[in-house]
């Protein structure tokens, strides 16, 4: 094995409900490039349940771009045009990077608006605080209104924090972060 391989990742985006093809088109061309001068190896992959990789590795750059600029590759390509498309192409060498955790990274997800924020939480706030005040301030009328205050904010913050938020938190995930969820369940659609 040279020192210096050069692994190459190309992204595609496949058309729904035609994954099966894509899959042997996949490892067919992948055995159509094992045929290649320098080719290490390869596969293909599902890349948080939505985006499909071929990643193939070879010796060296030049046998790498040997194989992507042949016409065995070219006619290649013309056959997954009904379906798949070609996203993102990715090139890279030695395999120190696969284990450096700043390019391996995954992308956090965007935060939600602050007013989707503010709706989760007073929808976990308002209740408690209403049944509070509706059932139990009337009984605490005599103590001092800074430990009555304090009572209130005991008991809401507390039910808030570990019953009340995590399960709003979990029925409005999709609300919340869209993008992530609208990937996951289409998958998920696609393969049930």
């Amino acid at each position: 094995m040279t020192s210096n391989p050069v692994t190459v990742t190309v992204a595609y985006h496949v058309v729904s409900g035609r994954e099966p093809e894509f899959h042997s088109w996949g490892w067919a061309m992948l055995g159509a490039s094992s045929q290649q001068p320098g080719f290490l190896g390869g596969g293909v992959l599902v890349d948080q349940e939505a985006e499909w990789h071929v990643v193939y590795r070879f010796a060296t750059e030049g046998e790498a771009r040997a194989w992507e600029d042949s016409t065995a590759r070219a006619q290649w390509d013309v056959w997954a045009v009904g379906f798949a498309r070609q996203m993102e192409r990715t090139s890279v060498r030695g395999s120190k990077v696969w284990f450096d955790s700043q390019t391996n990274a995954p992308k956090a997800p965007t935060p939600p608006p602050k007013w989707k924020l503010w709706f989760i939480n007073m929808s976990a706030v308002f209740p408690p605080v209403l049944l509070f005040n509706l059932i139990v301030i009337p009984y605490l009328g005599g103590l001092n209104p800074l430990v009555r205050t304090l009572l209130l904010c005991l008991c809401v913050t507390a039910l808030v924090t570990w019953i009340l938020m995590p399960r709003l938190q979990r029925f409005f995930k999709k609300w919340l972060y869209p993008p992530l969820q609208a990937l996951r369940g289409r998958h998920k659609r696609r393969t049930a």
